[in-house]
């Protein structure tokens, strides 16, 4: 983005968050100015706080004073400015992969990085205490840490579903490191907002925290390379001289890439399935207004409480409405397209095992709306075929 002269970006943050890892790698790799305050700055409490409406990072304060919160709509704000390509390919195959892998990091992988980061306390209580102490004293470290160890057994992480969520890592970084051997990002030789969205989960909690980083050195050491390069303020491939910084030309989809389109087919159904069930049954109860916040308090980040399976392993797990946000950026892409590339679109996805994303009905939009999320408008039609004629599930 553009800005006068003296003018700064500011990021409230901290180095162990996987959403402020996000956008921290997005302003390097666009050579933004940028200073990054923690949330213990006084100016938080006092200004950030009040004008968003509970305490929560990343934010970032623009030069005008404004404040962008939450790391996708970040990205997609100061993207809109992008000189060259941006962060959201042009081509419809690239742009709906990455669309696809930014709801999947947060719909699947935040559920590995919860784990292997509270799961291990014991094995790395130290590193993790130093990071905390860095948002505020130890007292509300320790507070926040236990708060946040709280939150697996929402996200579906329990005794029964650990060894589950173990072996899809691993499977994981296998498809992972096949591919990063091969091309330095995602999608050729330009991080796209897909390798912003894996990058959060796979830096700050699985490429940074002591168990789970040692695992991914070990297993994937091609996957641990693209973590440092994703830090860097330019391309930094020396290792792949013939990949031009930029995506695959011709809207291509690497080969290599295959193995973690399925891998994420795995690990989202059927839990996008049950929680758009329940969405549907929410909707039949309440009735929403159309801009009403979809949860009574501006924290509350669960809608409601399913059961639901994940790998095969039954589990209790939270409806987040954020993730419905996610998922309608795919299928309004989708939707936007002429008739023939939405046929070549789908047809990739259907042969990865994510077509469901596309038919899956969802009876209504969550749309963000001062830093929050609200109700959009109802849904009249559902996809009875997936996306090959438009559908306008949004």
């Amino acid at each position: 983005m553009r800005t006068g002269a003296g003018a700064m970006l500011i990021l409230y943050g901290l180095p162990h968050s996987l959403y402020t890892g996000k956008v921290r790698a997005y302003l390097r790799k666009r050579g933004l100015a940028y200073v990054e305050r923690s949330p213990a700055h006084p100016d938080f409490r006092a200004n950030v706080v009040p004008r968003i409406g509970r305490a929560i990072i990343p934010v970032l304060q623009l030069p005008d004073g404004a404040y962008v919160q939450d790391s996708a709509d970040i990205i997609d704000h100061l993207d809109r400015d992008a000189q060259r390509s941006g962060a959201l390919p042009k081509g419809a195959l690239q742009r709906v992969v990455a669309l696809v892998v930014q709801l999947y990091a947060v719909a699947g992988l935040t559920r590995h990085a919860m784990h292997y980061r509270w799961s291990c306390f014991d094995e790395q209580s130290a590193f993790l205490t130093h990071a905390f102490r860095a948002g505020g004293d130890e007292k509300g470290a320790q507070a926040v840490m236990a708060r946040m160890a709280g939150y697996l057994p929402i996200l579906g992480v329990t005794a029964e579903t650990v060894p589950a969520i173990e072996g899809s890592y691993h499977g994981l970084l296998d498809a992972l490191e096949g591919h990063f051997a091969r091309h330095p990002y995602l999608l050729g030789g330009a991080p796209s907002i897909g390798d912003y969205a894996l990058f959060g989960p796979l830096f700050a909690h699985l490429g940074r925290d002591p168990v789970p980083s040692q695992i991914m050195k070990n297993r994937a050491p091609s996957l641990f390379r693209w973590t440092e390069r994703m830090q860097a303020p330019d391309a930094d491939m020396p290792e792949f001289p013939d990949h031009a910084p930029d995506f695959l030309p011709d809207d291509a989809v690497a080969d290599s890439l295959a193995p973690l389109l399925r891998h994420m087919g795995l690990d989202l159904f059927p839990g996008l399935q049950d929680m758009a069930a329940a969405l549907a049954l929410h909707v039949a109860d309440h009735d929403p207004a159309e801009g009403a916040p979809v949860t009574d308090k501006p924290h509350q980040r669960i809608l409601t409480t399913i059961r639901t399976r994940f790998r095969g392993v039954p589990h209790d797990s939270g409806v987040q409405p954020y993730l419905f946000y996610l998922w309608q950026k795919i299928t309004d892409s989708v939707d936007a397209l002429d008739a023939d590339t939405r046929q070549r679109v789908t047809t990739e996805l259907d042969r990865h095992g994510l077509g469901e994303l596309l038919t899956i009905a969802r009876p209504i939009r969550v749309e963000r709306r001062d830093h929050r999320e609200v109700w959009g408008r109802r849904i009249a039609e559902t996809r009875t075929n997936p996306g090959r004629a438009a559908a306008g599930n949004g």
